[in-house]
């Protein structure tokens, strides 16, 4: 059985190319959301081993919807992946409990090795 991931991001390109990626390197694609209220949710459904998630996204980002599954649980993993330039969020981010950060436009390898890091840890 993979690392259980659930694959948060606005857009379909970034969210198919991830689960493309996962699921090459054996990991299990429980669940993908386009917002952060959508992520929650599916998060309390499929507990997934970790999220990937994106900051800047409709309704919800990333940021308010980190805080909200770690109160939901407080060892949730959560890796944020979003462009360049975002120093302030990425500085919130770990301070919100975020336990890694991938910036895109992203190695293919980098993503699967700190995901095994993060998951194994």
């Amino acid at each position: 059985m993979g690392i259980k991931v659930l694959i948060v991001d606005d857009t379909v390109f970034m969210r198919t190319s991830l689960r493309l990626l996962l699921e090459k390197n054996g990991f299990e694609v429980v669940g993908e959301a386009d917002n952060g209220l959508a992520a929650i949710n599916m998060y309390m459904e499929f507990m997934p081993d970790v999220v990937t998630m994106d900051i800047t996204m409709p309704e919800m980002d990333g940021l308010q919807a980190l805080k909200a599954i770690r109160q939901i649980n407080a060892n949730a993993k959560v890796v944020m992946v979003s462009a360049m330039g975002q120093e302030n969020q990425v500085r919130e981010s770990i301070l919100f409990g975020a336990k890694s950060f991938i910036v895109k436009p992203y190695k293919d390898e980098h993503v699967i090795n700190t995901l095994r890091k993060i998951a194994d840890s």
